[in-house]
């Protein structure tokens, strides 16, 4: 049985660990979700190291939902740099599934958004685990999670 690792936190706004945990159980059999709730973006990298070595997770969706304050985008950076140490520290993936505030012109698209963006990287997380060679296939085609695909030039 394969584990995936869910790290989210309390911060956001939206729950996108469910939606990303229905869509895994939706696509995928034979897997165990791990799910890691934490109070803040900063505290994930730490939650998905955990997620890697003390609950035996290969890859891990790290799922944030930063303000659209300075401050807030800054938190943001520093969380992805975390989780990019991490997984160098650890050789395993993390997708980091991040949806800015500021992204979205009201909470109704901001709500849809970040439950599409959690989604479509659940099913890359799938194809990462099991079928790699489909991401292979969509390299350069400009694929976007969330919003419509920017497509390839």
């Amino acid at each position: 049985m394969r584990r995936i690792g869910i790290a989210d936190t309390t911060f956001a706004r939206y729950d996108m660990a469910k939606a990303a945990i229905e869509e895994i159980k939706r696509n995928a059999t034979n897997i165990k979700i791990e799910r890691y709730t934490v109070p803040g973006i900063k505290d994930l990298p730490v939650a998905a190291k955990k997620l890697i070595e003390e609950r035996g997770c290969e890859i891990v969706m790290a799922l944030g939902m930063p303000g659209p304050k300075p401050i807030d985008k800054q938190c943001a950076h520093e969380a992805s740099l975390g989780l990019i140490a991490v997984q160098l520290l650890t050789n395993k993936h993390i997708i980091e599934v991040f949806v800015h505030e500021d992204e979205a012109e009201d909470e109704k698209q901001l709500a849809w958004l970040a439950d599409r963006r959690a989604r479509e990287h659940a099913l890359n997380v799938i194809s990462l685990l099991f079928n790699p060679e489909k991401l292979t296939k969509q390299a350069g085609t400009g694929q976007r999670q969330g919003f419509e695909d920017a497509g390839p030039i």
